[in-house]
């Protein structure tokens, strides 16, 4: 029904409509040493002209967040449970490295600094002041218990849904 409303729109005929572009600014996620201009990104980028302007930002602010952590991956229930800690000092870093990415420049880096720490917050990543050596020990062992923990949890239900299937 949407269609016979667009034909009727368009006219009769389907034509295509000239220079007609999607947009100015085309936004996408290309992983390192994958870019080529074969597609999928060569036809993201096809202009009559064949120009085009690249801008390369740094990678999001979640990996900084998980590779200061020590962590692979974030919590899975926010607030529940801590994924890492990092120091303020480490917040700090991060953010005078995302504060070069274009849409971050124009904000103080105090303010990038806060956005951080909202985006820890999020990943289950505790932000604090200083960061003893024994006391992150202790924190990882404990998260090792918990990740082995949650593992054998999962492998049940998975063990348990196979044997309904069967049943």
């Amino acid at each position: 029904m949407a269609a016979k409303a667009v034909r009727t729109a368009m006219g009769s005929k389907f034509r295509k409509p000239e220079n007609v572009w999607p947009g100015n600014r085309i936004k996408t996620d290309i992983p390192a040493g994958k870019a080529a201009a074969s597609p999928p990104l060569g036809t993201m980028l096809g202009q009559p002209d064949r120009s085009y302007e690249l801008t390369i930002h740094q990678p999001p602010s979640t990996y900084f967040l998980k590779q200061a952590a020590g962590c692979q991956t974030a919590a899975t229930h926010q607030g529940e449970e801590v994924a890492g800690k990092i120091t303020l000092k480490h917040i700090y870093e991060i953010a005078k490295i995302k504060h070069k990415d274009p849409p971050l420049e124009i904000r103080s880096l105090k303010a990038v600094c806060y956005l951080l720490i909202g985006t820890a917050q999020s990943c289950g990543i505790k932000v604090v002041k200083d960061l003893n050596a024994d006391e992150y020990a202790q924190f990882l062992e404990e998260r090792k218990e918990f990740l082995a923990k949650r593992a054998k949890e999962l492998e049940e239900l998975k063990q348990a849904k196979l044997e309904r299937l069967a049943a």
